[in-house]
């Protein structure tokens, strides 16, 4: 029987800790703007809650992840708002219905919007995987410090 290794049994549990947090940032967060993407009001129904719902907060959604997952959490970052779009979507149209007034986007338009929101959850999770590492790039941290350490002694 093949048993996965303590780091990744560890690396998976955080994982998952941080597609909860960040699914559950990301449904209250909805819930309090009050926006959901997934209905069409008309023109009007634009205005600045709905571009809080679809940049602000799946931003800090992002950087949420990232910093529960650590490194490799900027790849993570995407799945929250993909989860939490879809099954508000689903509930929509198999449960509760279109409210009157309202009529249910279409799907094509409906992931278009739901790609600008993974993008922005993206952005944010750059920015909360420089947060972790203090650093961008691919060489690790400690890595980077020593060689300025080294350099310095060398009079470079």
């Amino acid at each position: 029987m093949n048993m996965l290794p303590p780091l990744t049994v560890t690396r998976i549990l955080n994982g998952v800790v941080a597609l909860i947090m960040g699914s559950a940032l990301n449904y209250f967060g909805d819930r309090l703007l009050g926006v959901k993407i997934e209905l069409y009001r008309g023109i009007l129904d634009y205005d600045s809650l709905w571009v809080l719902d679809m940049f602000v907060l799946p931003f800090f959604v992002g950087i949420l992840v990232a910093v529960i997952f650590g490194l490799g959490g900027k790849w993570l970052c995407y799945f929250p708002p993909l989860i939490v779009k879809s099954i508000s979507y689903l509930e929509i149209l198999y449960l509760t219905g279109v409210p009157e007034g309202a009529s249910l986007m279409p799907f094509g338009m409906w992931a278009l919007f739901v790609t600008v929101v993974m993008t922005a959850a993206g952005f944010g999770g750059v920015i909360g995987e420089i947060m972790v590492k203090k650093t961008y790039g691919r060489s690790p941290q400690d890595l980077i410090y020593k060689q300025r350490g080294d350099n310095s002694k060398h009079g470079v």
